[in-house]
């Protein structure tokens, strides 16, 4: 059913503004799904738009108080126990064990070799690409995509 996914957010897909808003939107009433992120996803994203983008802290702050003003309800805590019994790539462990928190079906991530299957698949997550995880959303609720797109 559309609405009842459960996606992680991977910051390497945060970063970019336009496929932000466009993963953003399609969490908008009536939501094709549930996005979820951790303060670490947020951190490791504010700290790329500075330093990768050249975002000024200032602009990074508003864009995090806008993130907990409109999807206050996103932030997945509760997971630090899970990261070490998380066998892939180190530094996103802590992304798996989020997803395994919120019972996220996916992590959306351009870094897919860092969540390989051996490492998700007891867990019952996948790692999807941005593009995959788009299509799965068009196919659940084609109009709504399209509208939201057009938006």
């Amino acid at each position: 059913m559309p609405g009842e996914r459960i996606a992680i957010l991977d910051a390497c897909v945060l970063l970019q503004a336009p496929l932000r808003d466009t993963l953003l939107r399609l969490a908008e009433p009536p939501a094709l799904y549930q996005p979820r992120w951790s303060d670490e996803i947020i951190a490791e994203m504010k700290r790329a738009l500075e330093t990768q983008i050249g975002l000024s802290p200032a602009k990074t702050a508003y864009l995090v108080r806008e993130l907990r003003r409109h999807f206050g309800d996103c932030w997945v805590t509760g997971f630090e126990p899970l990261v070490r019994k998380m066998t892939n790539d180190a530094k996103d462990r802590h992304v798996l064990a989020a997803a395994v928190r919120a019972k996220a079906q996916s992590v959306v991530t351009f870094d897919k070799r860092h969540f390989p299957p051996a490492a998700t698949s007891p867990w019952n997550v996948k790692a999807v690409g941005p593009s995959t995880f788009l299509e799965e959303l068009y196919d659940d609720a084609p109009a709504i995509v399209i509208e939201r797109i057009r938006q």
